[in-house]
């Protein structure tokens, strides 16, 4: 179908707004660490649950070692270090900063998709990447004392770690889809129809429809493993801190919706997005995620929203858009 790739993409980008907006509730209630663990678990059951009705196993078929490798690498990168430092970022600036810290997917992920597996990077890249930075800038400086002209009106933390989110996300996405490429070369080795419903799945569902959730699935093993080594490292509570964050009603039900826009569905859908279109024009969609988020999150968390902040995220998605052209 035409436009496929880009249609699916529109949709992550409005699954990832809700799925900022429940992970901030959370992550502030019960904090980074047990909200990732909590959440990978749940994807996780999620995903095993999928894979039983679509592939007839609940765990991923047909993948090699080499799947394996660079999903496990994307997980590490996308999951593991990227989640976390988006869920960090989330405590000191929000979800809507937050996501706009996230266009800088974009320009990493042309950045890498040139470097690792070759896709084409276009002149305006240079430009599209100055207009995303300037866009970023608009919304976070503000006016200061006369000795001080600029200042940050954002905690720095917040700041390194959203940037180190947004990158994380664009390299993690480059990985994913060196990964979908060995997995979809792996069951043409074996023989396997990828048009067709697996033999034996409850759901007929055609093949290459499935791969999605199986790559998100080994993605997410890593990603659990790796938040529960850092959480049980440098907590010797972690117990009482997992007890009370599964206590907390609130944060569960938003730790669920979570689960559901981002992990299950949204990271599934932008994996398929990107076997259908180029991983820029993806994220170039993706990135859309913080113009959408302005509005729910003035209205739930009743954030004054400054004009200059709202052309700020207009402009760096802008810049996304340019770097694609």
């Amino acid at each position: 179908m035409q436009f496929a790739g880009e249609m699916i993409s529109l949709f992550v980008a409005v699954s990832w707004t809700a799925t900022a907006l429940f992970a901030e509730v959370a992550s502030k209630r019960m904090g980074s660490l047990p909200l990732n663990v909590v959440r990978m678990t749940m994807s996780l059951l999620l995903l095993t649950g999928t894979l039983w009705l679509i592939m007839g196993t609940p765990y991923p078929r047909y993948a090699d070692g080499g799947t394996w490798w660079w999903l496990v690498l994307s997980g590490v990168v996308g999951y593991v270090i990227g989640d976390y430092c988006l869920m960090q970022g989330y405590i000191y600036i929000g979800s809507r900063f937050g996501q706009l810290f996230m266009t800088l997917s974009a320009p990493t992920a042309a950045i890498m998709g040139r470097m690792l597996i070759g896709e084409e990077m276009r002149p305006l890249a240079i430009a599209g990447m100055m207009v995303t930075l300037t866009g970023i800038a608009i919304s976070i400086l503000s006016r200061g004392s006369e000795e001080k002209k600029l200042r940050l009106a954002l905690p720095g933390k917040g700041i390194f770690f959203a940037s180190m989110a947004g990158i994380c996300q664009g390299l993690g996405l480059v990985l994913s889809k060196i990964g979908l490429e060995h997995y979809d070369r792996a069951i043409e080795m074996q023989g396997v129809d990828s048009q067709v419903a697996v033999e034996g799945a409850a759901v007929g569902v055609p093949l290459f429809l499935a791969v999605p959730f199986a790559a998100t699935m080994i993605r997410a093993s890593i990603g659990l493993v790796g938040f529960m080594l850092v959480l049980m490292v440098f907590n010797k509570d972690w117990k009482e801190k997992l007890g009370r964050a599964v206590k907390d009603r609130k944060a569960m039900w938003c730790v669920l919706g979570a689960t559901v826009f981002g992990p299950f569905i949204g990271v599934s859908a932008s994996l398929l997005a990107t076997q259908y279109t180029s991983t820029g024009i993806a994220q170039t969609l993706f990135a859309l995620t913080p113009i959408l988020i302005i509005a729910p999150a003035a209205l739930l968390f009743k954030q004054k929203v400054r004009v200059k902040e709202v052309i700020g995220a207009v402009i760096s998605v802008g810049g996304v858009c340019l770097f694609f052209i």
